[in-house]
């Protein structure tokens, strides 16, 4: 008995060293803009592509890089200064086939040319018609209301009136005193803005007269229609983009001639009984302008599919229980596709060379982590970069063709230390018995089995989001690590709702949000006590945006306050 006890104040003591001889972060170090937060970070390298020429920014001046060796090709450098140019004031979009900008001035739109000629597009910009920027409160995909064509001869744009729709009051506190700043905000039912597509072309500007070299589609009544997705055919004579009506369950694929503006026809439409949501504008293949790829989860899970400009359907791209993340570009030497996707893994992100005839995919990457791709503009090559949970970063240039990499890079780990907490994975089922939900644990670096902690929740659980994944410590923020610090366990689950799992999935919360979600981070909750470790009589949720409505709705809906303890014990969630 004696020596059991010698051994564990041994171990106890020896516990204690370890923890005093990691340095602790403080919020300043572990928060994004914080105080010496960038050293924690883990490396970044300056890789890029110039046209097909790879480039190491790091080096002064910038060398090229020999993909094939991963060595630099000597006696060869890149001036990237050279490349770079003045922005126009209130630019919002360059076009480097040209060299014109779109830009805004007094909330009216304008395109000035390589020359320094200004072409103005509009006369009635305010704050309540507002041309050029994202329109539909950024939904669809929509991230910017500015496309130029191909040749960059043409510039379409979105034109939104939002003079029918209710102020949001809401205030600005960036300025040392509060002010006023509202908010053009549609509430759910109420009257929403109505936009329209215009499309400016430098040859049809014959004056300078505002407007001059503009038309807008004939779109018809815009009131309660959604235009997203735009995109521009090779040539430049047509614009497609998708229509939804307000009950997001019906869209069309629709082509618009560019020169008269008029409706060309309706390409294909999908229904739902609950909702469609198209996010990526079509592509068309560079080797043929009569073919395009365009995206749809009409089985069940976002896919690619091949259509041709009249409207013919030519097959499914991709299939399986799995989701199509990122279509990088093309490689026209093997009339192939770089695509990243989800089916290594629901918690992954892997790069992929599917030849569109045979339809067959090769992995690019080590099947592991989370995969972004830059790609060259002939498409044989791509910089891989990823992440995996004991991997901070790491880098890699890939033959599509072949699949050998060169110039392998792996960074350091920047906590080396510092404080570690304990970073574990795992799955329960959701509330409807029978899906796998994902859930990420930070633990104290000293974790001891035989105590109990108190446990935090963080939540999101809300759509186009997701919490937990494959890359550097399971997706965990720093704010976590800091309260491992501070003696707690922290648990993230993915709840049915959020993002990657297929549209059965994301559905689940359709028009019942907060109510399917926490039935599923109740799931969680039951879990957590089981484990001797979790105090459940400690156990907190915090959250924010969605998470926020989470949180609030777990506390308003699924906690009592323990009715017969004694006062002031703290609330229990059950």
């Amino acid at each position: 008995m004696k020596n059991r006890l010698q051994l564990i104040t041994l171990l106890a003591i020896m516990a204690t060293g370890q923890l005093m001889a990691q340095k602790l972060f403080t919020l300043e170090e572990l928060n994004f803009g914080g105080k010496n937060a960038a050293q924690f970070y883990p490396e970044r390298w300056k890789l890029r592509w110039e046209g097909d020429k790879l480039v190491d920014a790091d080096k002064k001046p910038a060398s090229v890089i020999d993909c094939k060796t991963g060595n630099v090709v000597e006696g060869e450098t890149v001036d990237l200064d050279a490349n770079k140019r003045n922005r126009h004031e209130g630019e919002l979009e360059y076009c480097k086939a040209s060299g014109a900008v779109a830009f805004l001035r007094d909330n009216n739109l304008y395109v000035a040319t390589a020359d320094g000629t200004e072409h103005r597009l509009s006369s009635d910009g305010s704050r309540e018609i507002v041309y050029g920027q994202s329109v539909h409160r950024d939904e669809f995909g929509i991230y910017k209301g500015t496309f130029w064509s191909p040749d960059g001869q043409q510039l379409a744009f979105y034109r939104m009136d939002q003079s029918m729709v209710a102020d949001y009051p809401q205030v600005n506190t960036f300025e040392r005193e509060a002010t006023l700043a509202p908010d053009k905000y549609p509430m759910a039912g109420m009257t929403s803005h109505k936009v329209t597509v215009g499309i400016f072309s430098l040859q049809r500007a014959r004056s300078q007269e505002p407007g001059a070299g503009c038309i807008y589609l004939d779109l018809g009544d815009p009131t309660d229609r959604y235009f997203t997705n735009i995109a521009w055919a090779p040539d430049g004579k047509t614009l497609y983009l998708y229509e939804l009506n307000r009950d997001q369950n019906h869209t069309t694929l629709d082509a618009y001639d560019t020169t008269t503006g008029r409706k060309i026809k309706t390409l294909r439409e999908e229904r739902s009984d609950k909702y469609v949501e198209p996010l990526h504008p079509i592509t068309f293949l560079p080797w043929d302008d009569t073919k395009f790829i365009y995206w749809s989860r009409k089985d069940g899970y976002r896919h690619l599919y091949l259509m041709d400009t009249d409207g013919k359907e030519l097959g499914q791209l991709t299939s399986g229980k799995w989701e199509v993340k990122e279509l990088v570009g093309f490689c026209p030497a093997t009339k192939s596709a770089i695509i990243i996707t989800k089916e290594a893994g629901d918690l992954q992100r892997n790069i992929y060379r599917l030849d569109l005839k045979t339809r067959k995919r090769i992995l690019l990457d080590n099947g592991r982590g989370c995969h972004s791709a830059q790609l060259s503009a002939d498409g044989r090559y791509l910089i891989d970069t990823w992440q995996e949970p004991d991997v901070p970063r790491a880098c890699a240039v890939t033959d599509t063709k072949t699949g050998k990499q060169s110039l392998q890079r792996t960074a350091k780990d920047p906590w080396d230390g510092w404080y570690q907490p304990i970073f574990e994975q795992g799955t329960v089922l959701a509330a409807d018995g029978q899906t796998t939900l994902y859930w990420r644990m930070v633990k104290p670096m000293d974790f001891d089995p035989s105590r109990k902690y108190p446990t935090v929740i963080y939540v999101y659980g809300g759509p186009h989001a997701h919490n937990v994944e494959a890359s550097w410590h399971w997706g965990s923020r720093s704010w976590e690590t800091y309260m491992a610090q501070k003696g707690y366990i922290l648990f993230i689950l993915d709840n049915r709702g959020s993002e990657d799992r297929g549209r059965e999935f994301e559905q689940a919360t359709f028009r019942h949000l907060g109510q399917e979600e926490m039935k599923d981070q109740m799931q969680g909750v039951a879990y957590l006590k089981t484990l001797p470790y979790v105090d459940a009589d400690r156990l907190g949720v915090h959250g924010w945006s969605f998470g926020g409505f989470m949180t609030t709705s777990l506390m308003t809906r699924r906690v009592q306050s323990g009715r017969g303890r004694r006062p002031g014990h703290r609330l229990e969630v059950v």
